[in-house]
């Protein structure tokens, strides 16, 4: 199969719009051919292209950067002299003197499927600002490597936030190039919007599910290590509002349902399967100890749970992981009744909301988890509401 970046190097006739203009690219490491020859670089190389400057989203073009809040500042390309502008450092929405460095912008992003996953955001960001300065956006498509099921809530109106870009679940379905046409309608931007699409992408088959065999793993992200973590990454990234480990600090993080030095692992195990054992369908469980070198719970050896949504255990339709995330939270509860679940701080620059609401979008599973009296079926029926909405709304964007 081909991706977008693929496709617009080997067809000269998807280029030829482009000869003559000024072309900017949005990329971070991920951003490679089938070769695994960076975008920029691939880009730099063509003749009947011109090169004006890059941008780099949250972690930076480079992907350097660790955590959530942690800023990349502009900068020179020593090799090509171009500027590279950061979106994730004074600002995260391009400013008009940004957007006026280019009359063309690539976007050539790998996402994971996930609305927190702040590539989304800038994606928004990036044609609202293309349609106030009149210039155009083209997304290089990527897949999706969570696929098509579609998982969580909508996020509320008022709830918007740079890791809540829109009414859309937690778990979208979608790739960047058929989020870009629903944005645009969303939001009735006048833009010049283009998909340059994918050859054979095949979400529907096995073993990948979304993300084919011929294509190696690379981290968009720091924490995004494999397609293991790009599977469970829409139900463990809730643990970033939460006192729990995600597994920062160690090599396997957001692979984890939690891990603390004061939660026993195997009661909590135990209590889901007893909660709700059909959540935790579609993968395998177990037992884990880990000490993070950095972030939560440092230094502490702390008792966890694994996730295997991967090989023999992995059950593309079955697997549901903002559900078996919100399982563990409410197993923990009922175990714990008073455990500090909901940590207070400062998240993605959202200062007066708790961050597991920032990350979800609203106080719905907070409260459920919270409400003694809630049982799985109550989140359940919520959720199941927006996701068939959901699915609805999408069809009509649908590329693949």
């Amino acid at each position: 199969m081909k991706f977008g970046i693929d496709r617009l190097l080997a067809e000269p006739e998807l280029r030829r719009p482009l000869a003559g203009r000024r072309i900017a690219l949005v990329a971070h490491p991920a951003s490679v051919t089938d070769s695994l020859v960076h975008s920029l670089d691939a880009l730099a190389a063509c003749p009947d292209l011109r090169l004006a400057a890059a941008f780099g989203p949250q972690h930076g073009l480079k992907g350097d950067k660790q955590d959530n809040m942690v800023e990349t500042a502009d900068e020179l390309d020593p090799h090509y002299g171009i500027p590279i502008y950061s979106l994730y450092g004074q600002v995260r929405r391009p400013t008009p003197a940004m957007t006026d460095s280019a009359d063309v912008f690539l976007f050539d992003l790998q996402d994971l499927g996930c609305r927190i996953y702040t590539f989304v955001t800038t994606l928004l960001y990036l044609l609202q600002a293309a349609a106030a300065g009149g210039k155009e956006v083209w997304v290089l498509d990527r897949p999706n490597p969570a696929g098509r099921p579609v998982e969580g809530t909508l996020l509320q109106p008022g709830q918007e936030s740079f890791v809540g870009a829109g009414p859309m679940p937690m778990r979208h379905g979608l790739t960047l190039g058929e989020m870009g046409r629903w944005f645009v309608a969303r939001f009735g931007l006048d833009v010049a919007y283009r998909v340059v699409e994918m050859q054979g992408w095949q979400p529907g088959q096995a073993p990948g599910f979304g993300w084919p065999d011929s294509r190696i793993w690379i981290n968009p992200s720091p924490n995004a290590a494999n397609l293991n973590m790009a599977r469970a990454y829409a139900g463990t990234v809730m643990l970033e509002g939460t006192t729990l480990s995600e597994g920062r600090g160690t090599t396997r993080p957001l692979e984890v349902l939690f891990g603390a030095p004061d939660v026993d692992a195997k009661a909590v195990l135990a209590e889901m399967q007893r909660l709700a054992p059909q959540w935790l369908s579609g993968c395998a469980v177990r037992e884990c100890w880990f000490e993070p070198t950095f972030h939560k719970h440092v230094g502490t050896l702390c008792s966890g749970l694994m996730i295997h949504a991967e090989g023999s255990f992995y059950d593309h339709h079955a697997f549901r992981p903002w559900r078996l995330q919100a399982l563990a939270f409410k197993a923990i509860r009922r175990l714990y009744p008073d455990y500090p679940l909901w940590r207070d701080f400062p998240y993605e620059y959202e200062f007066d909301r708790l961050a597991i609401d920032v990350i979800n979008g609203g106080p719905a599973l907070r409260e459920w988890v919270d409400d003694a009296a809630a049982e799985p079926g109550d989140l359940d029926a919520i959720a199941a509401r927006d996701e068939g909405r959901w699915l609805e709304e999408r069809r009509e964007f649908l590329l693949y």
